[in-house]
């Protein structure tokens, strides 16, 4: 129920962008009245000389007329190209209303659930566009006109009417048939391409370990597999709509034929006149064209609708953030009550039930096996994972309380894998702010014991890295990463791993930085493995199978850990309790 409600909120925010251009829309609709009434051009034309220039062999009247279709002719041009540039600037306009709002939305949901839905996010976005400025919908604005046409029809006869009304209702049969024959087909060759893009991109970002592990056989024969597939995918979805497409240009050219045979044979029975037959096909072929054109551009029809759906989706399960009343600057002190995080698309919490508290001065380490759920508590305490249950405080307020950008600003948070950005040194550790404070950039760094580092480099902080750092090593990498996370002076710090890719300085600065956040009244929680990265700690944590099993100052829980090996050692040796 609720995922319906959501879709639903994402179909109503699509429509509410569609329908800002409204006005647009109309404006196409009446220059498309004007343009299929300007169609009737050729066959009343047609008529006028067969009926009558040539009986009455008047070349003045010939002059007139062709002078007339001329103008109207170039009139119709006119008005389509119009209605095609207004289209155009329609769907840009639409794609640039929702472009941000898409791409917040990806981000987010990147962010907790890295899924189809959020890395297809914005070339949805741009199949939705493409529809919109492509000639099959300029064929949907002229299908209305479709049964004027016939009527037109049966007006010079009713017999070539029921041909061409049989023909149009085979040709919407075969529409129809050709959307539900086509539509799995070219939804699963899109989901191949997706994944074989998925691929090529995971070997391109670690191409250096490819490249080392001697894995670029096996990861290449992977891609091309990948690959094959989504060709073999293409080229089915491509031979279904082609022989759709070829079927109905086919029958269009068989009724036209079939047209002009009935009139001919109406013509010989005194029944109609030339002209009326060269006008009925004329007009048959103009009735027909829109369907045609649908159905030979169906993909871009189909992946546009998968598209629109997605984008519901997205949008729906991803509602805009809402503005927020502006707190004062906290101070450093965090409270967790019963906090249970469920990862997003699991069923089973990685932590139940931990309560702690931070409090200014502290520096509490949060120690534990791998998957004991350090990670993500980093991951709740920072705001990118929502509570399951009970709620995370910062100086009183729900971290809900604050936005997104705002709680970036209190809480510094240092990834176990730091990526940077393609950009200079000193736009990362600004995090990318258009008019970074070339002050709080130096400051940072200093904090974080690298400024020395960065001015070693060959442009200082203006080196520019990219998102696989280039030519910075690891540690170099995370030294960097922590400036960033206390650039903007930071409450509170949380390091999730800090010390994993650095070498004795570089463990020290962190310390470093670690006593001098404890010194300014602020706190800072490491989740750590090795005991190098708790030398700063006044507290522990720790943590098994996301259960919090101790929680006291760093002695304590150190002791008591000593006690309980002790324990274990005594049960499985000789003599002790089996």
């Amino acid at each position: 129920m609720a995922n319906d409600r959501a879709l639903e909120a994402g179909y109503a925010e699509l429509r509410k962008a569609r329908r800002e251009s409204r006005p647009y829309f109309w404006f196409v609709g009446i220059f498309s009245f004007f343009v299929n009434m300007l169609m009737l051009t050729g066959p009343l034309y047609m008529l006028q000389v067969y009926d009558r220039v040539l009986g009455s062999r008047s070349i003045a009247t010939l002059i007139a007329l062709s002078v007339l279709v001329v103008f109207l002719y170039g009139m119709m041009g006119i008005l389509d190209y119009v209605r095609g540039r207004v289209m155009n600037r329609v769907a840009a306009r639409f794609q640039a209303r929702l472009d941000l709002r898409v791409f917040d939305a990806v981000v987010r949901r990147s962010a907790i659930q890295p899924d189809e839905i959020a890395a297809t996010g914005l070339r949805d976005l741009e199949s939705v566009q493409r529809l919109m400025a492509s000639p099959v919908l300029m064929a949907f604005f002229d299908m209305p006109w479709t049964p004027v046409f016939l009527f037109g029809i049966f007006l010079f006869h009713p017999w070539l009417g029921i041909l061409a009304i049989s023909g149009g209702v085979v040709l919407i049969a075969i529409t129809i048939i050709n959307q539900a024959v086509t539509r799995n087909p070219s939804l699963a060759s899109n989901r191949a391409t997706f994944e074989a893009e998925k691929v090529s991109d995971q070997i391109r970002s670690e191409s250096e370990m490819v490249q080392a592990m001697g894995m670029r056989g096996d990861a290449f024969r992977r891609w091309q597999v990948s690959r094959a597939k989504s060709l073999k995918g293409q080229i089915g979805s491509s031979d279904l709509v082609g022989s759709f497409s070829t079927l109905t240009k086919t029958l269009r050219l068989i009724l036209q034929s079939a047209m002009l045979g009935l009139g001919a044979y109406l013509v010989l029975q005194n029944e109609l006149t030339a002209g009326a037959m060269i006008a009925g096909s004329i007009l048959m072929g103009r009735a027909l064209a829109p369907i045609e054109l649908a159905i030979g551009q169906w993909p871009l029809v189909e992946r546009a609708r998968k598209g629109w759906h997605n984008l519901a989706q997205l949008l729906g399960e991803m509602p805009p953030e809402q503005p927020r009343t502006d707190l004062p600057r906290p101070e450093a002190r965090l409270d967790i009550q019963q906090l249970t995080v469920v990862p997003p698309g699991e069923q089973q919490a990685a932590l139940r039930l931990v309560t702690f508290q931070v409090r200014p001065g502290q520096a509490i380490g949060v120690i534990g096996p791998s998957g004991a759920g350090k990670s993500t508590l980093a991951r709740a305490l920072t705001g990118v994972w929502r509570p399951a249950g009970g709620k995370v405080r910062l100086d009183g307020a729900s971290l809900e309380q604050y936005g997104t950008d705002v709680l970036g600003k209190h809480i510094g948070y240092l990834p176990q894998r730091v990526t940077l950005f393609d950009g200079t040194i000193a736009e990362n550790i600004a995090r990318l702010s258009a008019a970074p404070d070339d002050a709080k950039v130096v400051e940072a760094a200093k904090k974080a014991a690298a400024h020395e580092m960065i001015l070693k480099l060959p442009e200082g902080y203006d080196t520019r890295v990219s998102s696989t750092g280039g030519r910075l090593s690891g540690g170099q990498m995370q030294r960097i990463g922590l400036a960033r996370a206390m650039y903007g002076d930071p409450v509170i710090l949380v390091l999730d791993e800090p010390n994993s890719n650095l070498d004795n300085e570089g463990s020290e600065a962190v310390n470093a930085a670690i006593r001098q956040m404890k010194d300014q009244g602020k706190a800072v929680l490491v989740m750590a493995h090795r005991p190098a990265a708790i030398k700063e700690c006044d507290m522990l944590l720790m943590l098994e199978n996301g259960s919090r099993s101790a929680f006291g100052t760093k002695q304590e829980v150190l002791e008591s850990m000593v006690q309980n090996h002790r324990e274990i050692t005594s049960a499985v040796t000789p003599g002790g309790v089996r």
